[in-house]
């Protein structure tokens, strides 16, 4: 059932995945519905609607992204972090969040899918200091621009941009960014089947 909702939307898309890929993303799905009845990670409770709400919500950024190593901050249990790693094998995702229970799910996905490019942190992303910056910063989860580029400021390598997903975009929200950064461009999203806005805002640092 999973296996055959989840060609239909990625039909309807440029992307191009292996059915190995196919077979993850439906396993991350199955995961995610059975331990989301013991620790509530996600208010979405349908399988089908977690294909298009997690999953291809999170697989269109993919084409977008630049660089090869990434870092999804407030991942929650791990979107867009694992569809992206997932999609993206020559590319490497440390996925960071400051609850236990979230991060335990990412392990035992990132363990039962064989994923080799996702690198689980537990702590709150001020207080992570990677050794080398990222080429991105992705984030969905933050409430605001301001909040996200203040928070990550020091995420990023001399190159590399911030990637915020978005639904509506909000003239003010993207007017009121700290001085020092630029907003390099945004990209309308199309997710099959939701019936939401989803944008990508593209953000540099100057310091």
């Amino acid at each position: 059932m999973l296996a055959t909702r989840l060609a239909e939307l990625v039909a309807q898309t440029d992307l191009q995945l292996s059915d190995k890929q196919m077979g993850q993303l439906v396993q991350l799905v199955e995961l995610l519905n059975k331990w989301n009845k013991a620790y509530n990670l996600t208010s979405v409770r349908d399988p089908q609607e977690m294909l298009v709400r997690h999953i291809m919500d999170s697989v269109v950024v993919g084409p977008h992204l630049q660089g090869e190593r990434f870092i999804d901050v407030g991942t929650g249990p791990g979107l867009p972090g694992l569809p992206l790693a997932i999609c993206n094998p020559d590319k490497s995702f440390v996925l960071l969040d400051s609850l236990g229970k979230r991060i335990r799910f990412i392990r035992t996905v990132v363990h039962t899918l064989g994923l080799e490019n996702v690198t689980p942190v537990q702590s709150r992303v001020e207080e992570y200091q990677p050794e080398q910056g990222f080429d991105g910063v992705l984030s969905r989860a933050f409430a605001s621009l301001s909040d996200m580029l203040e928070w990550c400021h020091h995420l990023p390598a001399p190159q590399g941009r911030f990637y915020a997903l978005k639904g509506q975009l909000d003239a003010e929200e993207l007017a009121a960014i700290p001085t020092g950064f630029e907003i390099l461009g945004q990209q309308a999203l199309h997710v099959p089947e939701l019936d939401a806005q989803r944008h990508l805002v593209f953000v540099k640092n100057h310091s």
